[in-house]
């Protein structure tokens, strides 16, 4: 598996290929040892990710895929249709999904994406509008907020 850490605004983007597809995205403070050579679709990713954070990408369009039970990927599914610089509530989240009960599910589905950015987990917040967990700390998911709200020249990110 090609793995690369790629340094960023937010640390050092640990990306992972498996089968030419990236299987995991995640940030790290310290950059690891590169696994491999690069493999093609570790280096388009990287590129991507230098796009999004230069503010002149806001989709990424790469092959990937996570490994998860179906509840996972539909949660997932669902945050990628979340757009840049807005923001959805788990409560919301829930009721878009058809299953307003399941927002601690949800929440747990939503903290085990390793695809960070890319399926934009730091994209949900409490219903409060409050910043809720994020794996990378709830810094870096503050920085990923500003930040799209900076690009789309708003100032302050809105409800999706």
């Amino acid at each position: 598996m090609p793995v690369i850490y790629h340094p960023t605004p937010i640390g050092f983007a640990r990306i992972e290929d498996e089968a030419n597809l990236i299987c995991s995205v995640t940030v790290t403070e310290i950059a690891g040892e590169d696994a491999t050579e690069p493999s093609p679709a570790v280096l388009t990713a990287a590129r991507q990710l230098d796009e999004y954070f230069a503010g002149k990408r806001l989709v990424f369009d790469f092959a990937f895929r996570q490994k998860g039970s179906d509840f996972q990927q539909g949660v997932w599914e669902h945050l990628c249709a979340i757009p840049y610089g807005k923001t959805i509530s788990y409560a919301q989240l829930s009721k878009r999904m058809n299953n307003p009960l399941a927002i601690r599910a949800i929440a747990s589905a939503n903290g085990k994406n390793n695809l960070w950015i890319i399926v934009p987990c730091h994209r949900v917040i409490g219903s409060d509008g409050s910043l809720t967990g994020y794996a990378g700390g709830l810094w870096r998911k503050q920085w990923l907020l500003e930040h799209e709200a900076h690009v789309q020249g708003v100032g302050q990110i809105s409800l999706f």
